[in-house]
């Protein structure tokens, strides 16, 4: 039986675009192009980051947590304790994935 990060890389990493990097403090990092979606810690964290107002609603509503080192920032923590959390987890990843695809969009008009 895989891993719950290598269950979690398996989804993530086969979508257009992303990649897969060790994360400088351990665990795995994924990325759209230079932008850093998120990345675990091991089997039991992930974290990500989202503009501030997508970040307060998922705190507010329970989805995940502000990051578990740096509360202060744009970034989110999500625990994973069971398959209902790592589903959310790659729903949390799907999320940061489509906004970072209409900002690339967005950013490719402009030019």
């Amino acid at each position: 039986m895989k891993t719950i990060s290598a269950r979690i890389e398996q989804e993530v990493g086969s979508w257009d675009g992303v990649t897969t990097h060790p994360h400088r403090f351990g665990g795995l990092s994924f990325r759209l192009g230079g932008r850093e979606l998120g990345h675990l810690h091991g089997e039991r964290w992930a974290d990500l980051a989202f503009h501030r107002r997508i970040r307060d609603m998922l705190v507010e509503t329970g989805r995940a947590q502000p990051h578990h080192v740096l509360p202060h920032t744009n970034w989110v923590s999500k625990q994973i304790r069971s398959e209902d959390d790592v589903r959310e987890v790659i729903e949390l990843f799907r999320l940061g994935y489509e906004r970072a695809l209409v900002a690339e969009r967005i950013n490719s008009e402009k030019r």
